[in-house]
């Protein structure tokens, strides 16, 4: 059960993805119904229907996945274990009893920090040295169910939502192939996760990427534009519309009133509550993203 990118390491971990003799058999996936993308709203698959259909295994694709048809699909399909990998939707108790070894989920955090739907971005805005993934047995709870297996990776200083969720996307894979054998043999058992440490990482939506120049420091402001890019993105209003930020640095040896716009070493910068804020790449409305010297070129009127 998955939908994104992320969840498409794992599926091909598990289908053994050309690798011969393979211990696993994949006999059905669960994902979200195709939606409307991009400019023309034309109906987008998933990623993981997409390598399904490469792989030939059978997909259903349920608004819900309570629904009477697609419960009757997980029973005929008779599972012995469910792997779950950014599905989206939550999993009753009626799933999650129904195969024998219950079913796992493959998580973008080391738990209990960043429980929730957006671990990866969580952590880049917190500053955190380390990120990993955990291999979890799943239980009515949001991200609460006994761990199986833990790896940290370190998050660097350029480090994007981006290229985290590649790098612990590849990773969860991994090591759900190196989890497998022990946890169904019994010699890896599910362990609580600790009392103490959880943190929640909510689902973000797109107005999360607003950029507050009066209230927070440029610092984390910076993190915030590594953090959400790819997605939501970050963005600030210039000329009554959004302007997209794609990278930035921060200027912490000069000071400005915060939100005030200048001009720094010839790139855009708005003054913070501690520091400015210059922006290495920009995207105006209605056009292709652009280095912030080119975007002065046609924003004369950017310092105020």
């Amino acid at each position: 059960m998955g939908s994104p990118d992320f969840s498409v390491s794992a599926l091909r971990a598990l289908a053994g993805d050309g690798v011969e003799p393979h211990p696993y058999q994949v006999v059905g996936v669960v994902t979200q119904p195709d939606r409307p993308s991009g400019r023309g709203m034309t109906l987008a698959s998933p990623p993981v229907k997409l390598v399904a259909d490469e792989l030939h295994v059978p997909v259903i694709q349920p608004q819900k996945l309570r629904e009477p048809e697609a419960l009757q699909q997980l029973q005929d399909w008779h599972p012995q274990l469910i792997v779950v990998s950014a599905f989206g939707q939550i999993l009753r108790p009626q799933v999650l009893d129904l195969p024998e070894y219950g079913c796992i989920n493959i998580h973008a955090s080391l738990l209990p920090r960043w429980r929730g739907a957006a671990p990866i971005q969580a952590a880049i805005q917190a500053a955190d040295a380390e990120t990993g993934v955990t291999i979890m047995k799943m239980d009515p709870g949001l991200d609460t169910g006994p761990m199986l297996r833990q790896r940290a990776i370190p998050i660097g200083p350029q480090d994007t939502g981006g290229s985290l969720f590649a790098r612990l996307a590849q990773l969860g894979g991994d090591l759900l192939l190196e989890t497998l054998p022990g946890y169904l043999s019994g010699e890896i058992l599910p362990q609580p996760q600790p009392d103490s440490g959880s943190t929640y990482a909510p689902m973000l939506k797109k107005e999360d990427g607003l950029l507050d120049f009066i209230n927070r420091p440029a610092a984390e402001l910076e993190r915030q534009v590594r953090a959400f890019h790819p997605w939501p993105g970050t963005y600030l209003l210039w000329q009554a519309a959004p302007l997209k930020i794609h990278r930035a640095h921060v200027v912490m040896e000069r000071n400005a009133t915060p939100g005030k716009q200048l001009i720094v070493d010839g790139l855009p910068a708005i003054g913070t509550a501690d520091g400015l804020l210059a922006f290495d790449e920009l995207q105006p409305a209605g056009k292709k993203p652009m280095p912030g010297k080119a975007f002065l070129t046609g924003a004369r009127d950017w310092a105020q």
